[in-house]
Parts: C-alpha cells; structure tokens; sequence
C-alpha cells in the first residue's frame, strides 16, 4: 500500500487493517527472523558506554564498517547527520537508548542459517569491541548500573520517550536503558492462520519467559525476580503491554488489532528526517487531520506503521508476529528462541497440539501466569499445573515440530538440536537465572560483577 492515499482522503480502519493483512503470504515463503541485544560494558572497569569517544558505541559502529557495513543515519539537533545503526543486505544493527547492542537479522529459512548469522555478527562485533577495550554481556537486566549511570543515545525518539515514559508508567526507562531480550519473528498465511498463531504464542509467552529467565540482579544484588526484566514491562505502560485479552476473544482479527492499536497513544510523527514529539496524543485525531503539531496533516501508512512499531505487547502483530518474553542470554539460547517458536508455529501438528496445552486457561489463568513468572519462573503455576511441566512439554512438542521440518545442516542434524539447553532447564527446573544466584551465594560471595567476567561474549 502507498504511503499516502492518491485521493488524499483520510485512512479508514479497512486500511489500517490491511496494512496487516498484506504480510500475508504462501506457506513455501515462510521465513523466520531473529534478532537480540546485549549490554556494551568497559572492559577494565565494567561500566556503559557513552556514545561519543575513542571507545564509544559510535566508534564500534563504524570499526563495524569494516565487514561490509553500511550506515544508518538521521538528522541530528543542529542538523547534521547522527550515526544510528547499520545495515548489510536484509541485516541491521540498531541503536538502542542505553546503548544495547542489537542485531536485527535477515528473513531466512533455516535455524542453521539463523545460528550462522548470529556467530558471525558475534564474530565481527567481539573483534571490533576487544580493539576499543569494550565487551558485551547477554542479560535481560543490567546486573549492576543505576538507571542514571547509563548514557542516552542520541536518536530522536528516545528523547521524546524519556519525556512521555514517567507520564505512563514507574518503570518505563528501566524498560528503555537497563534491559535486553532476543525474540523471533514469524510469518503468517492469512487471518486465520495469524489469529491461531498469535493464541497459541500469546498464552505459551510466560512459558518463554519462564525457560530464558536470565536476570535475577537489580544495581548488584538479587532483585527477588528471576526476570527482573519481564517485571519492569508489568509498569512501564498498560495501554501498550501486557497479555491482550481480546486476542482470545471471538471475532478476533486484523481489524480488532487495529482498533486497539487506535487507542494506544503516539510517541512521534516522522517528517523530513526528523522526529516531531505527539506523545499521548490520538492516531485517530491523526487521520483526521487534528493534530496540533501538524496541522491540518492526515497520517499516512507509513505513519501507521510507525505507531505500530511502538505497541509493547507480549506478542506484537506488524506483517509478520513478533515473539517478545525472553531474556537475552548466550549464544546457546540466542538460537534456541527461534528454534522454539519455529517447531511450535510452523509445524501444524505441533502447533495443534502446543494449543491443547493452553486453550482450556481462563483471562485469569493468563495473567496470574505473566503475574508470577517474572518472580518464579519454572516454579510458578498456571491453571493447577506446574509452569515446569508445560515447559517441559511445550520443549518436547517444538522439537517434534523441527525434526518434521526435516532441515539438516551440513553435519546432517536437524534443527532440534538448538533446543538442547531448554530441555535440560524444563527438565531440571534450574533456569540460567537460579544459577546466576547460586553463584552470587558461592563462589562469588556477593560480588554480582563477577557476571561479567564469568558470562562475557
């Protein structure tokens, strides 16, 4: 759809819905994309980054050059251009506002081709960074930093959510400056097929954030959440987060999303380069031409897909579904996210039989379940059962799932074998979080910074 209407009259919620609807596609086109963060920290001392300087996040942004590269960039304040991120073919390296490091990888088919561009990117990044004295950590949560000890990145937006966050929520700039997850992102053929994918994910997320829990620490000490990430997304906006009841609602589809999306407050409108700061104002008042910043300006879709870009939800639907509960962590479970989703939503037995796990919970089992993972993880319950055993079980149906798939390396392994680290934790129950904690009461006695000599890329 063009970004502007040729008759110049204003969106309607037909178009807001087929935005979504065009990511539709045919199963064979399937594909699935990954991305992750990871905390940049001074070698010698342990502490962020600043943007600026021999040994800032720009300086590692373009040492990245180097392989191939290219940058990313947007008018500045005074208006020059400002380094943002990178991009190589369907690859991009993204600025996050702490200065996360994060890798947005290209659409591909296989977990194999997922894993491979990963250890690359990890390759390229680990080289440049040992040069400027820098390494990277993969946590859901800064073990040590306060919230003001992490330098702001300069990029447009983040200025105009710093301001409008504390409005919304306690906890909004933790989400911003002091977290880090991986997620997955995949296809869907049609309505339906969307509609029963965004179900089944949306009810199994805790589960998610249950297996990848990977942040017990808050400013050096146990925070009493094996997730401390996934609990600072329960203050940081209710209007934009959260389990989304109406996903299991009947009659749910593009247009409902859509509906929802309208009532969710802007951030920003894109012009020129520049962005112009809207935040709590109405997309809706957009259409229509009714905002003050921009009188007499009716969005376009590419403003709608902006919005949508900044909705929070556990799951978020763009063309394609976006998969969001975990905690970063090592390669190991960097590839594994994906893995998961993938042998859950692009196997159909193995979908059905992921849904019969979660169809039968209430609204209320749902959101006692994102309620108590954050604090518990694997020891939580959910509708009488342990979270242990639907993991457990959720691991068993998404490796079934890949060997279906049948996609062999060049070893001649298929794709299960990427889930070998969250079957050991659904076995055991002992999420990467727990060991965390073990640590920090032994041979670390008490000293969280140990994590990042210990767990370092």
């Amino acid at each position: 759809m063009a970004e502007t209407l040729s008759d110049d009259r204003p969106l309607t919620l037909e178009d807001l819905a087929a935005w979504f609807a065009a990511g539709s596609k045919p199963r064979q086109e399937f594909r699935v994309g990954a991305e992750h963060e990871k905390f940049v920290f001074h070698a010698a001392d342990h502490q962020p980054v600043a943007y600026e300087g021999p040994s800032g996040i720009k300086a590692l942004l373009e040492g990245m050059m180097r392989f191939g590269w290219t940058p990313t960039v947007e008018r500045g304040p005074s208006g020059g251009d400002v380094l943002i991120g990178l991009n190589r073919g369907m690859e991009n390296i993204s600025l996050e506002p702490g200065g996360q490091f994060e890798l947005s990888g290209a659409p591909l088919l296989t977990m194999h081709d997922i894993c491979e561009e990963t250890g690359r990117h990890l390759e390229e990044a680990t080289a440049v960074a040992a040069e400027l004295g820098l390494g990277f950590l993969g946590l859901g949560f800064s073990p040590l930093w306060r919230r003001d000890d992490v330098p702001v990145m300069p990029k447009g937006r983040y200025k105009i959510m710093r301001r409008y966050m504390p409005l919304v929520g306690s906890l909004g700039l933790d989400m911003m400056f002091r977290t880090c997850t991986v997620q997955a992102n995949l296809d869907f053929a049609d309505e339906a097929d969307m509609v029963a994918k965004f179900r089944v994910s949306l009810a199994l997320q805790p589960i998610a954030t249950a297996l990848f829990a990977n942040s017990p620490f808050v400013e050096g000490r146990p925070s009493g959440f094996l997730s401390s990430r996934a609990n600072i997304w329960t203050d940081t906006d209710v209007a934009r987060t959260g389990m989304l009841p109406f996903v299991f609602a009947d009659g749910f589809g593009f247009e409902t999303y859509a509906r929802f999306a309208l009532q969710v407050p802007m951030y920003f409108v894109k012009r020129d380069g520049r962005y112009i700061d809207v935040a709590g104002r109405s997309f809706a008042d957009f259409i229509e031409g009714r905002l003050p910043e921009l009188e007499g300006e009716r969005a376009t879709i590419k403003d709608w897909a902006d919005h949508i870009s900044t909705i929070f939800p556990e799951v978020r639907l763009k063309q394609y579904l976006e998969m969001r509960g975990a905690d970063g962590g090592p390669v190991s479970r960097l590839c594994a996210l994906p893995a998961l989703w993938t042998g859950i939503l692009y196997d159909p037995a193995a979908q059905a039989a992921a849904w019969d796990l979660c169809k039968h919970w209430t609204a209320e089992d749902r959101a006692g379940l994102s309620r108590d993972v954050p604090r518990q993880a694997l020891g939580a319950m959910v509708a009488g059962r342990p979270v242990r055993d639907v993991a457990h079980d959720m691991v068993a149906i998404a490796r079934e799932g890949l060997k279906r798939r049948n996609y062999l390396s060049g070893g001649m392994v298929d794709e299960s074998n990427y889930l070998g680290e969250l079957e050991d934790i659904a076995e055991s129950g002992f999420t990467a979080a727990e060991r965390l904690l073990q640590l920090y009461d032994g041979p670390w006695r008490g000293d969280a910074s140990r994590v990042f000599e210990t767990f370092a890329y």
